[in-house]
């Protein structure tokens, strides 16, 4: 499958984002002198910039009109953008005469970490500002009616909350009004279908201070839900010759220095717990200062542990691929100016897996996750994802500390999981710089019907831990090898998993998969007997159905258990409980059916078991 062209740069629509920036930069700072600037770079759907306001002046939603009017001044003066080059010392100068503190601390960051021995600027009429580009030649080419101003929201510096809180000014843009307008009306169906919104009108789940930032409570509904996903994780790992272990939640700190991960990933993992302990009490203590305390962390990845697991026993050529599967849970310690929903939390249940192969078996092996890949992904009714391939930037000059230093590596790897794509007939793009520090990865990206995208899982190819755990196997002439190892996840962890689900089906999940499968609504209490016999009949086929012998009128019973999205709503009357029959409604679906008792339950049955995702009765 070709390569899918990213969005680059020189990109019409890219240019156009970023000049779009700055127009509205240089209007907030007519509006509002003494504003100090952040950052404004293009994105997705349009642009944002970030701005430090004058103490005691701060701006609003109302306030945007305004700017908008005044960028259109902007264009309408056809101001040229003019790119300027400037050696490290004058370019530092000029940032302090611009009078910018937080241009000026990332530039001299460029500068002396990342190498820079030059930084560009660029001139639009009096607005000066710090950038690379590329951008439009003149203000006279954006379009006037492509943009709308839409949000004011707080952002830390550099997106770190011990920084200052910056003023972040969104902005939908787009060739046209048309294109701007048909995105709102998107925006706005995802609103109705965001997760966190619907996770709490249908008690999916709750965050709750008390518990801790970014850690999720699985109320039934939602742990209904996660146990689905790990009995249909369980049973396709079996058919794909997957073998489960388990492992504890906290771990020395050893074996994160044998992983590597401690020093690059220390940042993002809860503080350690230093533990001393006390043989003669028979119990243990924390240790505050360092002494002979043994520190232990929260997991922040389970493959350290997997290759433990592989290290246990003597490992024969025989013996590969061998697949070790677990759902463990993960913690990280995300900065809470990230946290979103379950899409960015500090635990999570992670469907995990570690493949450890031969170099010969890698390509098949390969492509046998993303065969797995996609025989869940048709299973949900997923049409819109592709992969993005990360790869190592062997000209960083920081590679030494961003990645396992080992070109010979990289270069097979990165080859071998590429032609793995391409004999799976998968899309994809290349990032690179955007590989793990062991080896290159994939990540699959969806898109919602609202099109908004996820990355739902990641993929590993890793030639460098193995080695470090002295891992190895005996091949067919006798002697000690290292195996390959493969990191995959493809329903990634339950909390991003079903975020996604929740906004891709708008809360209506397929029935295999919805907390309450089936409601029985009695038309009266005369029929409350009957309702129960039904109920007890799908029950005994472990189908998750409850009777509604509430007080409400049977109109509003029916609105209740739509607005619930249960998918079967099965309504009995005296007609019903004489016949031995149901009336058969389906979410979604206006007409009712009347149905024999014995055969609605055979075809729910069937619906369940098969996991569709389509209600095809």
């Amino acid at each position: 499958m070709p390569v899918i062209e990213k969005q680059s740069k020189n990109d019409p629509l890219y240019k156009m984002r970023h000049s779009l920036a700055h127009v509205m930069a240089q209007a907030v700072v007519k509006h509002y002198p003494g504003t100090l600037l952040g950052f404004g770079p293009p994105v997705d759907d349009g642009f944002y910039y970030d701005f430090l306001f004058p103490e005691g002046q701060g701006i609003s939603d109302e306030d945007l009109p305004a700017i908008e009017k005044e960028m259109r001044k902007i264009i309408d003066a056809d101001q040229e953008f003019v790119r300027e080059d400037l050696g490290a010392a004058a370019a530092l100068a000029r940032i302090e005469q611009m009078q910018e503190p937080h241009k000026l601390e990332y530039a001299r960051e460029l500068i002396e970490q990342g190498g820079f021995d030059s930084l560009s600027f660029y001139t639009n009429g009096p607005f000066v500002d710090m950038c690379e580009g590329p951008h439009v030649e003149t203000t006279k080419a954006l379009p006037k009616d492509g943009f709308k101003l839409h949000a004011v929201a707080g952002a830390y510096w550099r997106g770190d909350e011990r920084n200052v809180m910056l003023s972040r000014i969104y902005a939908y843009a787009f060739e046209n009004r048309k294109k701007v307008k048909a995105h709102i009306r998107a925006v706005e169906e995802a609103k109705k279908r965001d997760h966190r919104k619907l996770g709490k009108e249908l008690s999916i789940f709750v965050i709750d201070d008390e518990v801790g930032k970014g850690l999720p409570l699985w109320l039934p509904n939602g742990a209904i839900i996660r146990q689905e996903l790990e009995a249909l994780a369980r049973e396709t790992e079996f058919r794909y010759g997957y073998y489960p272990v388990a492992t504890p939640h906290i771990t020395k700190d050893s074996l994160y220095w044998t992983s590597g991960h401690l020093p690059l990933y220390e940042q993002v993992m809860y503080p350690p717990m230093r533990i001393h302990e006390d043989a003669e009490a028979g119990g243990a203590t924390a240790e505050t200062g360092d002494g002979e305390a043994e520190k232990y962390y929260l997991k922040p990845m389970n493959c350290p542990h997997h290759h433990v697991v592989y290290r246990a026993e003597p490992r024969s050529y025989r013996d590969l691929p061998l697949r070790l599967a677990e759902y463990g849970t993960v913690y990280r310690f995300e900065r809470s100016g990230q946290l979103q929903g379950l899409t960015r939390v500090r635990g999570m249940g992670m469907n995990d897996a570690h493949l450890y192969v031969t170099p010969d078996q890698l390509l098949d092996e390969l492509k046998a996750v993303m065969e797995l890949h996609r025989e869940y992904y048709d299973l949900f009714g997923f049409g819109d994802y592709y992969m993005r391939l990360s790869l190592w930037d062997p000209d960083d000059p920081k590679r030494g500390a961003k990645y396992i230093d080992q070109p010979e590596d990289w270069e097979f790897s990165q080859k071998i999981v590429q032609q793995a794509l391409e004999e799976m007939d998968l899309d994809y793009t290349i990032e690179p710089g955007e590989a793990a520090f062991y080896g290159p990865k994939i990540d699959v990206q969806f898109r919602t019907v609202t099109g908004r995208e996820f990355t739902v899982s990641t993929n590993q190819l890793d030639f460098a831990q193995p080695a470090r755990f002295a891992l190895t196997y005996t091949d067919r002439d006798g002697e000690e090898k290292t195996p390959y190892c493969i990191h995959r996840a493809p329903l990634g962890t339950h909390e991003r998993f079903i975020a996604f689900l929740i906004e891709h089906y708008g809360g209506a999940f397929p029935t295999w998969l919805a907390p309450v499968q089936a409601i029985v609504i009695p038309i009266s209490d005369d029929q409350t007997a009957y309702a129960e016999k039904v109920r007890d009949t799908l029950r005994g086929d472990m189908i998750r159905a409850e009777v509604d012998s509430s007080d409400a009128s049977m109109g509003k019973k029916v609105r209740t258990h739509i607005t619930r999205k249960v998918p079967v709503l099965l309504i009995v009357g005296g007609r019903e409980a004489e016949e031995n029959t149901v009336t058969v409604r389906r979410y979604g679906v206006q007409e009712q059916k009347s149905m024999d008792l014995g055969t609605m339950a055979d075809m729910l049955r069937a619906e369940i078991s098969e996991r569709r995702h389509v209600r095809d009765w």
